[in-house]
């Protein structure tokens, strides 16, 4: 496992894409920051972390094997490789489509995944993480962060829990590499925040109750109402709610 050490950096996604323009790194190389002074999630939020007391890592890969229609794939086995292992530590560890990992209705973990498309290949995919593990205080206006330890009470060894967390990413890219993509789908449905029942949700319309069908490989959700209407959401085009 290829983990490259860094004690500051803006980004780790941004650091590992500039490194990969300036020399050949081998797939599956880690790039850990011990502090991002500028860390993004998904659509452009912001990523709060307190130095030396979490996690924020991104890894490369280069899927040309992935057709662009089934990008999603990849993003559900990096969201299964982080609960995977969270899952040892506690229960209720959840994924929330896209790709945020939740325990209970709080956020533990999110996701980041940047894609260098040439035609109608993959030819390269960042993948940005970042863990609450030993943060115990949240300043930041996000409004449900919770951390390993918040949740435990105990501190974690943050290099054993990345390398669990990479080795666990890892062996589940293998699987797509290995084409087990329905094995991938089925456990991602059976990992996802809400997964039965209905639950509000809120698009352009206002708010509705519905129930998750499925989250395709091209990463939109397929929401069924309590009228029996189907609905697919692209990312930002409907959210969570609570009303």
């Amino acid at each position: 496992m290829n983990i490259i050490k860094v004690d500051t950096c803006r980004s780790t996604n941004g650091l590992l894409k500039e490194w990969a323009t300036q020399q050949s790194l081998e797939e599956g190389s880690i790039l850990v920051c011990k502090e991002q002074t500028a860390g993004r999630g998904q659509a452009g939020a912001s990523w709060e972390s307190e130095s030396g007391k979490n996690l924020t890592f991104s890894l490369i890969f280069y899927p040309e094997f992935l057709a662009i229609k089934n990008h999603f794939l990849l993003s559900k086995s990096i969201a299964l490789g982080v609960k995977t292992v969270l899952d040892d530590y506690t229960g209720n560890i959840s994924i929330k489509w896209p790709n945020d990992i939740y325990y209970k209705d709080k956020k533990i973990a999110g996701i980041l995944i940047e894609n260098n498309i040439m035609g109608e290949v993959i030819v390269q995919s960042v993948a940005g993480i970042g863990v609450n593990i030993n943060q115990e205080i949240f300043r930041s206006d996000a409004p449900n962060p919770v951390s390993l330890k918040q949740i435990t009470g105990k501190e974690t060894d943050l290099a054993m829990l990345l390398e669990q967390i990479a080795g666990s990413i890892l062996s589940f890219y293998k699987m797509l590499q290995e084409i087990e993509t329905e094995l991938i789908t089925l456990l991602y449905h059976q990992a996802l925040y809400r997964k039965e029942g209905f639950f509000p949700y809120k698009d352009a319309n206002g708010i509705f109750y519905a129930r998750i069908e499925s989250v395709e490989n091209d990463g939109f959700i397929h929401l069924i109402n309590k009228e029996g209407e189907k609905r697919r959401y692209a990312f930002k085009e409907v959210s969570f709610t609570r009303e």
